[in-house]
């Protein structure tokens, strides 16, 4: 059968004030009224029904992860006791999976990026499922770039298409690419063989297990050797300290053979920064993106956020503004990503009650 996991495990450091380690980003109603989390979610219903739709968190979350998600039984909420990146949270995952339906094949989702069409995201994650039923396919989906992006990693594939699946076609992952300086950006959307990693994956449980056992056995080995004890909170405990911080696509999809990438558009953005937020967001007259109890005079596109006291702004122009009970963020959107260098800045200065 086909399960979906949501991994809802990280710490959203660019959004703070509001991100914090008691509430991170995927917790957060940046846009609307659901939080980034449950939004992810609803895009699966229709796809899969709530009881195939498990999600894996930080155990400090728990209690958000279950009062976010009261659609999902309580089995299906799976807790990590401390992060260790993708490649670990997906092994726990799957093999919890492997437990319920060794024959499962598995879609992963992380919890915090924004989609704008859900039915096409629907169809290339239907696509990506039957593609992951041959043995050993390890399935990504990768987004048709717009633009010299320097903010997300590349795939590059290999023409031309191994199949087509309807109108979709499948190619052969070529190689993987960090995020690029904004040189490599444009001639890796010149070239037309790249695309946005969007880190949508499909699987068969036995086929991730069997690339984990082969190219990152320090990964999976400590987890497998829990084996009745894999759900124990203090065996696990002790296993998460024995597995390396690392992601799948470091620990597994750069190394093996049968790696397939779907391009597809489905109005993807992982929302990295606030300036992903002001993008995203409806705008006024003036292009400003406005939330809580603003007013704005000869002020243009600028990201507010107020909760609670009044924020006036005069003569500003491409500036965030976070306002929150306890911290205030003033930075130029275009300096947005370096918002998790404040993070860093008070964890060494050891100023906890603001993380």
């Amino acid at each position: 059968m086909d399960y979906a996991l949501v991994m809802a495990g990280g710490i959203g450091a660019r959004f703070w004030p509001e991100s914090r380690q008691a509430r991170p980003k995927q917790f957060l109603p940046l846009f609307g009224s659901e939080t980034l989390l449950q939004a992810t979610v609803g895009r699966l219903m229709g796809l899969l029904p709530p009881e195939r739709v498990l999600v894996i968190g930080s155990s400090a979350h728990e209690a958000l992860l279950r009062d976010q998600l009261p659609q999902l039984p309580p089995e299906n909420v799976l807790l990590e006791p401390q992060s260790r990146n993708t490649a670990p949270c997906i092994a726990y995952a799957a093999l919890h999976l492997a437990r319920r339906d060794p024959e499962a094949r598995m879609l992963v989702l992380p919890a915090d990026h924004l989609i704008g069409d859900v039915a096409a995201l629907q169809h290339v994650l239907r696509v990506a499922l039957e593609v992951a039923a041959e043995p050993e396919a390890l399935v990504t989906i990768g987004v048709r770039p717009t633009r010299p992006e320097t903010g997300y990693g590349y795939i590059q594939f290999q023409e031309p298409p191994l199949r087509w699946v309807g109108e979709q076609p499948v190619y052969r992952v070529r190689s993987f690419a960090e995020k690029p300086n904004l040189p490599t950006a444009e001639r890796f959307l010149a070239s037309g063989d790249f695309l946005w990693n969007s880190g949508l994956f499909a699987w068969r449980v036995d086929s991730i297990l069997g690339a984990l056992r082969r190219w990152a056995p320090d990964v999976l080995a400590p987890l497998e050797a829990l084996g009745e004890d894999l759900a124990a909170p203090e065996a696990l405990r002790r296993a998460y300290g024995l597995v390396p911080k690392i992601s799948i696509d470091y620990a597994v999809m750069e190394k093996a053979e049968t790696v397939y990438v779907l391009p597809a558009e489905f109005g993807w953005s992982d929302v990295g920064s606030w300036m992903a937020v002001y993008e995203l967001s409806e705008k006024d007259a003036h292009g400003n993106a406005l939330r809580g109890p603003v007013v704005a005079l000869e002020t243009s596109h600028c990201l507010v956020r107020a909760q609670g006291r009044l924020v006036v702004l005069i003569g500003l122009h491409e500036v965030a503004v976070i306002d929150t009970p306890d911290a205030l963020l003033i930075c130029r959107l275009s300096k947005s990503q370096q918002v998790k260098e404040a993070v860093d800045h008070l964890q060494l200065r050891n100023m906890r009650e603001y993380l």
